[in-house]
């Protein structure tokens, strides 16, 4: 979720890169260079902790082979292995995936307007279709300037999911429709519509079509007016500036995330997840296929090279190639993950937002060096 516009390639990012395409080394070279791969990405957590100055940092990298490596750094004392932490946007790619099922039923149709499902919503007359929402493509404004100007002020508020689309609706955009532009507000539409057509919450929608599914067991969707996080986690900070002191925001109503920003869960289940997903484990071929078709996303990513499908982006890494990528800001978090068409998978997360470009050329590092060293 983009909560503030710091830095607007910050905010618009949420993520960072990806890699496919890099030669297999035999089974001794591969044994030999592991340490040295476990050190580059213990080095990009270090930067981000003693540098950039985050509280503390986690990475869980998993191997095509299922084997994964954990690795912290922290300037607060111990950091849990593969702690639970805010998704965030990553939520972004669950909801996603839903919708796409829901097509896959002949429930509903990418093309379908969506004031055809959701009547008086307020986009009578756009054209607006589920594909727009879903590619970021719908001209619609973002809600997040409008309430959350005052972050501190509205961590602990409770948001109704229709107050967060009618301030999106009433907001500016950058964009016109047909053109990218990234808005949380797409996504707590898709929500809606979720519900709708199922006449189920998004959040049971989630949790049974995705997170039971796959096995994700340390990852869940908060409950209305659940503050706390539930399982062991490291403890998650705000400073909207450097030289800001950070202040602990582990506590928080995500209500104003919602199906675009609420999920909680671990490294590791984020990994799981994606290797599912682009494994064809959530969704039909033909569903996937759209999944991954993707439009130009000028400022997603520091590169200036990012696509964007239905849910999800690709990026270069350094070592070439694309992989598939989202990744999430939230209050107190930031996480940014990868998955690479070899099946190798990594998710980097701090406690604490980027607060510059520099945080966020560093967080991208990180990630980097995980899938590419």
């Amino acid at each position: 979720m983009r909560v503030r516009r710091v830095v607007a390639a910050v905010l618009a990012a949420v993520c960072a890169g990806v890699l496919v395409g890099v030669p297999q080394a035999s089974a001794d070279a591969e044994r030999g260079n592991a340490a040295e791969r476990g050190n580059a990405v213990q080095r990009g957590l270090d930067v981000l902790v003693r540098e950039d100055g985050f509280p503390a940092a986690l990475a869980a990298v998993r191997e095509p082979n299922g084997r994964t490596r954990h690795h912290t750094a922290s300037s607060v004392g111990r950091v849990p292995q593969n702690g639970q932490v805010r998704f965030g946007s990553n939520t972004k790619t669950f909801t996603a995936v839903v919708v796409l099922q829901l097509v896959g039923e002949g429930r509903l149709g990418l093309d379908d307007q969506v004031d055809r499902h959701l009547p008086g919503i307020g986009l009578d007359g756009r054209g607006i279709t589920v594909r727009d929402l879903l590619q970021q493509t719908s001209g619609l404004g973002d809600y997040d300037q409008a309430l959350l100007g005052d972050l501190f002020g509205t961590l602990h508020r409770y948001f109704e999911p229709r107050e967060l689309v009618d301030a999106g609706l009433a907001e500016p955009s950058e964009t016109e429709r047909g053109q990218w532009g990234y808005a949380n507000t797409n996504y707590v539409l898709a929500g809606l519509l979720a519900q709708k057509v199922t006449g189920r919450p998004i959040g049971e929608e989630i949790t049974k079509r995705v997170i039971e599914k796959l096995g994700l067991r340390d990852t869940y969707w908060p409950a209305v007016g659940e503050q706390r996080v539930r399982g062991t986690h490291p403890r998650g900070y705000l400073a909207l500036k450097r030289g800001d002191a950070w202040q602990d925001v582990s506590e928080m109503d995500t209500s104003a995330a919602w199906s675009a920003g609420a999920l909680v869960g671990t490294p590791t289940d984020l990994n799981r997840f994606m290797t599912g997903l682009l494994g064809g484990e959530l969704l039909a071929p033909e569903q996937l296929a759209q999944m991954r078709t993707t439009v130009d996303a000028p400022g997603f990513d520091l590169t200036g090279q990012a696509r964007y499908g239905l849910g999800l982006a690709t990026l270069a890494l350094s070592c070439g190639g694309e992989a598939w990528t989202h990744g999430g800001l939230t209050p107190g978090y930031a996480v940014y993950n990868a998955v690479t068409t070899r099946g190798k998978a990594a998710t980097v997360a701090v406690t604490g937002l980027p607060r510059d470009l520099e945080d966020v050329r560093h967080m991208e590092s990180a990630l980097d060096a995980a899938l590419c060293a």
